[in-house]
């Protein structure tokens, strides 16, 4: 299987590194158990004669305009982990080039995959239209208001639609690895995840906070310091709406474009990201900080955060 990496200048070192070593160990690996599989040739592929990683690192790279299309393109991340120098970094030429041959690619049958803000370039490309995919989970309103046109699922870490394949934060690029791998042979991805010591994991809901989602609009800013304020009493929305001088249609609307949520969805996630901090943080018995949180029952949160992270109580406190 002929994987390119598509590297552009300002790469994250960790996104390059971590996908080229999981295919380097997923090759020796089956060579060391036998286990059928097809083998993993990398090319670091760019746009320039070489890239500068973000840790100023000069790597050396084949032209992506020369190169054959592969079985599969990666793109890993570029080191612009907020709005404003992202937004910049998207209107560079190097993007924009990067988008095309991620087009060609594609039309000739390769799958595309990214990772991280590496999502930002394949929907600069119109390569997400239509699609489901994820990103990190702290751009998901930018990304959102920028590309409507894609079903974006940000609380999942790995979401594959048709011929693309996205991953959420930083170091999803190893579990992006991991399913290009597992794809091959699933046998051989576990393996791999095992010698690499890396948790199969399926969500980045576990990492999310709500109040590090990175947006500017001056009505869910304000909405979420109206709702902090009141997380151990009954959620209103007539009341949220009041107090905002909005209607309820406004305020329900500027959420769902901004955060893809409700507002009673997003209070319970306040609920939830406050209940998990208490019990990091404190001895406080389950029903002690559900009471702080506005539910009535401590089994009323264990519940909600097995439905929200996947895990427990105990799982939480035991991570400390």
């Amino acid at each position: 299987m002929h994987i390119h990496v598509l590297a552009l200048n300002g790469v994250l070192d960790t996104g390059l590194a971590a996908v080229l070593d999981a295919f380097g160990f997923a090759n020796t690996l089956a060579e060391m158990t036998g286990i059928s599989s097809l083998r993993f040739q990398t090319s670091v592929v760019g746009l320039r004669k070489t890239v500068t990683t973000a840790r100023g690192l000069s790597v050396p790279v084949t032209s992506a305009l020369r190169a054959p299309t592969p079985d599969a393109v990666l793109m890993p991340a570029i080191n612009r982990i907020m709005p404003e120098p992202l937004v910049q970094a998207l209107g560079s030429s190097e993007v924009r080039e990067a988008g095309a041959v991620l087009r060609k690619w594609s039309e000739r049958g390769a799958l595309t995959a990214a990772a991280c803000v590496g999502t930002f370039v394949m929907a600069e490309a119109a390569l997400l239209d239509g699609e489901e995919a994820t990103t990190t989970w702290w751009l998901a309103p930018l990304f959102r208001q920028r590309y409507p046109q894609v079903r974006l699922v940000e609380t999942r870490l790995i979401v594959q639609s048709n011929a693309v394949v996205t991953a959420g934060a930083a170091l999803g690029h190893l579990d992006l690895a991991l399913t290009l791998i597992r794809r091959a042979s699933p046998e051989l991805a576990s393996v791999t995840a095992k010698y690499l010591v890396a948790d199969m994991r399926t969500s980045q809901a576990t990492y999310t906070i709500p109040g590090y989602v990175v947006h500017t609009d001056p009505l869910v800013l304000k909405f979420e310091h109206w709702a902090r304020q009141r997380l151990a009493e009954g959620f209103s929305l007539d009341q949220a709406a009041a107090e905002l001088a909005t209607s309820k249609r406004t305020l329900a609307r500027r959420m769902q474009d901004v955060l893809g949520k409700s507002p009673l969805e997003y209070f319970q996630d306040l609920r939830i990201e406050r209940a998990v901090h208490l019990l990091e943080t404190s001895q406080a018995s389950v029903d002690q900080i559900a009471a702080q949180v506005g539910y009535a029952e401590g089994v009323t949160l264990r519940v909600l955060l097995r439905r929200k992270l996947g895990r427990g109580v105990r799982e939480i406190r035991r991570s400390l």
